[in-house]
């Protein structure tokens, strides 16, 4: 009664996870004694039930997606970042130094800390290692300023829009910097802390109202309704 993955390791929908005399679990089915997994998520099993859990919240990594992650171990030979996926990323040391680096010699802290936010891009990742990322391109590295907003991953395509529509609209409205993660995470830098505002409640109402039409119209109306509001108040 074989099983082809083990807890926690991350299946899409179609994997086959095992064969045998088991029950289905949630977001499973079974077909001629085969189970599959029905959903995006990590596998469960016990007492001959199979389960997968969903990640509707979570990233799942994809070679060439930019990120922003969050570090939360300094190494001895890199650091260990939380990108909103199910598993950890690695940005190695010597992706992040000029010369060759030297345990010895060098001190990660002085480079990326923990706290620390980086935006980076995912070099390699499948189902048997974890993700690993690079800082070795223009305009990747650590973000020094700004405010962060988190939306659910799969909206990313919505608030950035066809060919980049709308998150343009919302740049141009608000006059701020937009840096948009994949994995769902995204930094607002303002000239001032009232246009950030503006610009994450953009975000938000993009984020809630993704399946609805007729939203740009609506995000850009409410954003001049909303500046025209500020202006006034400052005015008086």
């Amino acid at each position: 009664m074989p099983i082809f993955y083990e807890k926690r390791q991350l299946v899409t929908p179609g994997d086959l996870i095992a064969e045998g005399d088991y029950i289905a679990g949630d977001n499973t089915y079974k077909e001629d004694n085969k189970f599959y997994a029905t959903r995006v998520g990590l596998v469960d099993h016990g007492d001959h039930r199979l389960s997968v859990v969903a990640l509707k919240a979570f990233y799942i990594p994809s070679v060439g997606d930019l990120v922003i992650g969050k570090v939360v171990e300094v190494g001895f030979s890199g650091w260990s970042l939380d990108i909103n996926a199910p598993y950890i990323a690695m940005l190695r040391a010597s992706d992040a130094f000029d010369r060759p680096f030297k345990t010895q010699r060098d001190d990660l802290t002085s480079i990326f800390d923990v706290g620390d936010l980086i935006l980076c891009k995912i070099v390699a990742y499948d189902r048997t290692r974890d993700p690993l990322v690079t800082v070795r391109e223009p305009g990747l590295g650590k973000i020094t300023r700004g405010q962060v907003t988190e939306v659910t991953p799969t909206k990313i395509p919505r608030v950035i829009g066809r060919k980049g529509s709308m998150i343009g609209m919302v740049k141009h409205e608000t006059d701020c910097q937009i840096t948009i993660g994949q994995n769902g995470l995204i930094v607002v830098k303002g000239k001032n802390p009232e246009d950030e505002r503006l610009a994450i409640i953009a975000i938000r109402k993009i984020e809630q109202e993704a399946h609805t039409s007729g939203l740009t119209d609506r995000v850009t109306e409410m954003l001049q309704k909303e500046k025209g509001g500020v202006e006034n108040v400052s005015e008086t």
